[in-house]
């Protein structure tokens, strides 16, 4: 699985150790990890680096969880077939937390492009 972040976000999972992502906002009811690094490449590089609430910058993390808990989610796709995602409610947000295996690991980061 892969999550694309920015930079705030980040911080937070840095400081859990690369071990959790944080708690949804109230507004955010859904946890959507993608299923490629295709797709998280593009989130990063062309939404999050844009965002003053991603600090423009678009990092790709890549994490584990066992077959049968990302079973548990139903995937949707969010545009053509490379656009996947677990949609994973806020609510079980620790209980997937919980089965990651490993760290949560960066595969990329992007920065918005210097003006």
């Amino acid at each position: 699985m892969f999550r694309p972040v920015g930079r705030f976000e980040f911080e937070k999972i840095q400081a859990a150790g690369f071990r959790a992502f944080p708690p949804r906002l109230p507004e955010q009811p859904i946890f959507y990890p993608v299923t490629s690094v295709e797709y998280a490449r593009q989130i990063a590089r062309n939404w999050n680096t844009r965002g003053a609430e991603s600090g423009h910058v678009g990092i790709v993390l890549r994490f584990r969880v066992p077959a049968e808990v990302a079973a548990k989610y139903p995937v949707r796709t969010v545009g053509n077939r490379e656009h996947a995602e677990l949609w994973v409610p806020a609510e079980e947000l620790e209980a997937l937390n919980a089965s990651i295996v490993g760290l949560i690991e960066v595969v990329e980061i992007w920065w918005a492009p210097a003006t």
